[in-house]
């Protein structure tokens, strides 16, 4: 799956920050590009880990796929 990333270098440490505009909150950084986007990559894998989910009795839990 891809994911669009904006990538910005900040003024006063030339450092990288970058962020996913469809995933709220889901930010970065790095002092090079390359590793701006590695991280953002994780950042992004980490944002969309299922939390662990407590069902009740009798619920059944499946999965779909979009796209």
């Amino acid at each position: 799956m891809k994911w669009r990333v904006v990538l910005e270098t900040d003024s006063e440490t030339g450092d990288w920050a970058v962020w996913c505009p469809e995933l709220p909150g889901c930010v970065s950084a790095g002092e090079t590009e390359e590793e701006a986007l590695e991280n953002i990559r994780e950042a992004i894998a980490l944002y969309l880990e299922p939390d662990p989910i407590e069902l009740k009795s009798g619920a059944i839990l499946r999965e779909v796929s979009v796209g």
